[in-house]
């Protein structure tokens, strides 16, 4: 099998499941309560937000020209009406 030219390999991600650490995400109270439908909460998961330099690092060693990633929008706006420019930033470099 060929494939076009031009076709993108790549890899995707969704925040809350990568970058762990989202305490602000409607999702994380869920994740921890004692009755949760959740087999174990995210938690630090695989920190992609500390570690994403080398997780994309390894994405381009196997050859991905392609990478879809979430931003994380509690992270943006943690409380409502307040933006974090920091977490702007961190994206900013993400991308």
């Amino acid at each position: 099998m060929q494939f076009p030219d031009g076709f993108l390999w790549g890899a995707a991600t969704a925040g809350h499941q990568v970058e762990g650490g989202n305490m602000n995400a409607d999702i994380w109270p869920l994740e921890w309560a004692e009755e949760s439908l959740f087999a174990e909460p995210s938690g630090d998961a695989c920190d992609h937000y500390h570690r994403y330099p080398e997780d994309v690092a390894i994405m381009a060693d196997l050859g991905f020209n392609a990478y879809r990633f979430s931003l994380e929008w509690s992270r943006i706006e943690p409380e409502p009406g307040w933006f974090s420019q920091a977490a702007l930033d961190h994206y900013r470099r993400v991308i």
